[in-house]
């Protein structure tokens, strides 16, 4: 099938649309993967929550989700993730630690794509670890949407786009790939899945190491998760989680002195990121009431460590991009 939107596809905005679009995916999927095994890459994010479940729905048991925990997940989230699936809708996890082989690949890279490049790799390698353990997989499913195909080339390079190697026997299977990520969400509420994961907030296949620009190293990557946490603790309490569309920090490879308990200090920055989106091709800049920012920028730079600064960007898309690499 080509990379392409169909020019007749109606944008899925109600439920009934919703509905008719997850009876044709079931169908497909259905004849697609016969009574082969599937591997679904789970990230736990919506896009691959709302493939899960179209394969519980097309083929059950024959799934099979592979959870990957990087080094590169938000704080807390493969307990999660493990938690929402394996307990919640019963299905088949493997969840897989490769925190270490990650990082150590990671290690000294500073360009953005041959990081990109070096997880989605990686990525693939553990998949095809996973299957040979496994009677029968044929297929890999992946949580591909159409930004991430829009955007791969003239943008930047999407882990979960371009195929997989020749040398590896899978045949994709990508059930949601021409839908905007607000489509995903109608067609993940019409699943029955539950609010919390439909509209949690759009997490990037390579994880925080888009977040952490220049040469990834466990320190500076601790600190990004740490006050990602803390921004999204704060906005909890504010009321303003259900009010902007993604939000999140970065903590660039840089350093800037200050004072912490009275010395000198040379530490890192943390950015904050806020914008609001429809379908994640353009995005404005969420105004943040300053008492909020205020608490956020206190709580970092005390419980952080390696931080003595805290920045707002104030940048749309276009001309920035949402995520920093």
């Amino acid at each position: 099938m080509a990379d392409k939107r169909p020019d007749d596809m109606q944008r899925i905005e109600t439920p009934a649309l919703a509905k008719a679009f997850i009876e044709e995916q079931i169908a497909a999927l259905k004849a697609q993967i016969g009574d082969k095994k599937v591997l679904l890459a789970l990230s736990g994010g919506v896009d691959s929550s709302v493939v899960a479940a179209l394969l519980v729905k097309a083929v059950g048991k024959q799934l099979v989700c592979v959870h990957v925990n990087h080094g590169l997940l938000r704080k807390g989230e493969p307990e999660q993730v493990i938690r929402v699936f394996r307990d919640g809708l019963g299905a088949e996890l493997v969840y897989v630690d490769a925190t270490d082989r990650f990082l150590d690949k990671l290690a000294g890279v500073s360009d953005p794509e041959k990081k990109r490049k070096i997880i989605g790799k990686e990525f693939i390698d553990v998949f095809a670890e996973e299957a040979a353990k496994l009677d029968g997989v044929k297929f890999l499913a992946q949580g591909t949407i159409y930004p991430d195909i829009l955007e791969s080339g003239p943008v930047k390079s999407h882990h979960n786009v371009g195929g997989l190697p020749p040398e590896m026997d899978f045949e994709l299977v990508e059930p949601i790939k021409f839908l905007f990520k607000d489509e995903v969400r109608v067609v993940g509420r019409e699943l029955g899945l539950p609010a919390n994961m439909v509209d949690r907030q759009p997490f990037p296949g390579p994880g925080l190491g888009v977040r952490c620009p220049g040469a990834i190293t466990r320190e500076r990557l601790e600190a990004v998760r740490e006050s990602d946490a803390i921004l999204r603790e704060e906005f909890d309490a504010a009321g303003l989680a259900g009010k902007v569309w993604q939000y999140f920090t970065v903590v660039p490879d840089f350093k800037s002195t200050g004072v912490k308990d009275g010395l000198r200090s040379f530490d890192w920055p943390v950015v904050i990121r806020a914008v609001n989106t429809r379908d994640a091709m353009s995005a404005t800049i969420e105004e943040i009431p300053y008492p909020v920012l205020r608490k956020i920028v206190s709580r970092i730079t005390s419980e952080v460590p390696g931080v003595n600064r805290v920045l707002y960007d104030l940048t749309p898309k276009p001309t920035g991009t949402i995520e920093y690499e």
